[in-house]
């Protein structure tokens, strides 16, 4: 699937700034059937409570993270996922031709926020595996009401001082840099989905 959108623009912006946010990003028509899929997947309750951390040390907080996933590779025969993962795979293909990054692979997950679940402000790298390397959220939810909340709040600099909110808008994508960026997803008053991911490059600290 041909791109939607100016890459060498968001390659500029990601060299320059270390994250943009990308309209738009795929098809009205696939946002659609991944959100289909998403709900059809949620419904058959094949979801499972996000926990924080990896390995011995993961466990599920409820005050930091209140939200559900479900990795992809569990549904990757899904035409929707499979159409997704493809997309994905070009944008990974052109950050590493113009970026140097030298991206390996994708993990994603579908994330359900029901109504009032958060994600308090976090790094998405962990400290014994440096592996995760450019963020990705796609939103899902179709016409998002402004006063809805569930915005993704991107601190722009380390002393969290300045931020950007992203609005959970279907067809919008958002790729920042893993190791540079904090962030957390603000309360919603109604359900929201997104798929979240990350590209990880080659020679991390610890395999996956």
């Amino acid at each position: 699937m041909s791109l939607q959108f100016d890459i060498d623009a968001v390659l500029d912006r990601l060299a320059t700034d270390g994250w943009v946010v990308i309209p738009h990003a795929m098809p009205a028509a696939l946002t659609a059937e991944l959100r289909d899929a998403c709900l059809q997947v949620w419904q058959q309750g094949l979801f499972h409570e996000a926990a924080t951390g990896r390995g011995d040390g993961q466990a599920r907080r409820a005050e930091i993270r209140s939200d559900s996933v479900l990795w992809l590779d569990k549904v990757a025969t899904l035409p929707a996922v499979a159409a997704y993962n493809a997309a994905m795979d070009d944008i990974m293909q052109a950050v590493n031709r113009g970026l140097y990054l030298g991206l390996a692979e994708l993990e994603s997950h579908f994330a359900v926020y029901p109504e009032g679940a958060f994600y308090k402000k976090h790094l998405d790298r962990f400290r014994d595996d440096d592996a995760r390397t450019l963020t990705t959220v796609f939103y899902l939810n179709e016409a998002w009401p402004q006063d809805a909340g569930g915005e993704i709040r991107l601190y722009l600099d380390a002393d969290c001082t300045q931020h950007i909110d992203v609005t959970p808008e279907a067809g919008t994508l958002v790729l920042f840099l893993s190791d540079r960026f904090w962030h957390e997803v603000l309360p919603a008053t109604q359900q929201r989905l997104s798929v979240t991911g990350w590209y990880r490059r080659r020679g991390g600290s610890v395999p996956w």
